[in-house]
């Protein structure tokens, strides 16, 4: 071990290891939430974002949960946009809504 070397000090390597299972974890859940074509976009979110901090790249200490936060944002918007782009599944002529006193209840309490 070369002690002018940073990247052998146990510290980074440590930091190495929970970025590694921060990232695993996280593209895990997404895989079997989202499918794997998800995973992989949200994988390159998490890379981007880990290169967004504001730290350091060679600092002790790294809030990896936050890029995760970060990356999990990017796809929820995505999805978001996703499911804006969808086609309806029946026509709007097609619904039927019920008009009965009890239809009415949450109708009159919505804020206007």
């Amino acid at each position: 071990m070369n002690p002018k070397d940073p990247f052998c000090n146990s510290t980074y390597t440590d930091q190495i290891h929970m970025a590694e299972r921060e990232l695993s974890a996280f593209i895990k859940a997404v895989t079997e939430f989202f499918g794997p074509e998800q995973a992989t976009l949200s994988a390159e979110d998490w890379l981007h974002e880990s290169e967004l901090m504001d730290t350091a790249p060679r600092s002790t200490s790294r809030n990896w949960r936050a890029v995760t936060v970060a990356a999990s944002a990017r796809l929820a918007s995505r999805m978001s946009g996703a499911r804006h782009h969808r086609t309806p599944l029946v026509a709007a002529t097609d619904i039927k809504v019920a008009t009965t006193p009890s239809s009415n209840y949450f109708a009159a309490r919505l804020p206007v």
